[in-house]
């Protein structure tokens, strides 16, 4: 593994190599792609797609922790938390299963 971060630019340039809109116009697609998934998630609403997986949005109450430093019990408060949930599909090519093309 090279460390390698996928970035809105490469998004960008992939779907201007591989649809053929211009520049301007795929990264205005994967801007509105992305702004849609985080409007959605904003709203509370699960995004699912299909072969790579769903992103939820859970509720976590007010619980208490404890300060690794001192033990002194620290009061964490409620929050929401993003949760992806990778597809059988992505987990099967992640793995290298047999029988699935890796690209």
């Amino acid at each position: 593994m090279d460390g390698r971060t996928i970035t809105r630019a490469d998004l960008s340039e992939s779907v201007f190599q591989e649809v053929g809109l211009s520049r301007n116009e795929s990264s205005d697609l994967v801007e509105t792609i992305l702004g849609e998934v985080v409007e959605a998630l904003a709203r509370g609403e699960s995004v699912k797609i299909s072969s790579f997986g769903s992103f939820t949005v859970r509720d976590k109450g007010q619980r208490v922790g404890r300060n690794p430093k001192t033990g002194q019990e620290v009061p964490i408060l409620p929050r929401r938390v993003l949760v992806f949930r990778a597809s059988n599909v992505l987990k099967s090519l992640i793995n290298g299963a047999p029988g699935e093309n890796k690209g």
